[in-house]
């Protein structure tokens, strides 16, 4: 469970991450939208858990690492954004976010299911 404060700073950092891709985002990885979908603070605010989701890639992978490996300059940017609302700016790391192939998958699993139950209702008639 996280405290008011950790969520409150987590609110912080992914509204600035969010401008920091959007104005920037097609220098890490080109032709690709990233949407920050929830961020992560540990309790002492040092390190930060970034989840990221992707339109227009085909592999969400790659794009991940990519990220990552620009992970220090990101930092740096948030840095100079929250330097006047936080003492530390906190380690990221990214992560993808598939919530979206979660739902996906579960909805080809009802409607399986519901096909499966409809077949064997016609059959009983």
């Amino acid at each position: 469970m996280e405290s008011k404060r950790q969520q409150k700073f987590a609110g912080v950092l992914q509204e600035e991450l969010a401008n920091i891709f959007q104005r920037e985002g097609s220098s890490y990885i080109p032709n690709t939208l990233v949407t920050i979908t929830k961020v992560r603070v540990s309790p002492d605010l040092a390190v930060a858990k970034v989840y990221l989701s992707f339109l227009n890639t085909n592999n969400t992978t790659l794009s991940v690492a990519e990220v990552n490996a620009h992970a220090s300059e990101i930092r740096y940017k948030l840095g100079v954004r929250i330097r006047n609302q936080a003492r530390v700016v906190p380690s990221l790391t990214f992560f993808l976010d598939d919530t979206n192939e979660y739902v996906e998958h579960m909805d080809k699993l009802f409607d399986k299911i519901s096909r499966e139950r409809k077949e064997t209702d016609e059959q009983a008639d």
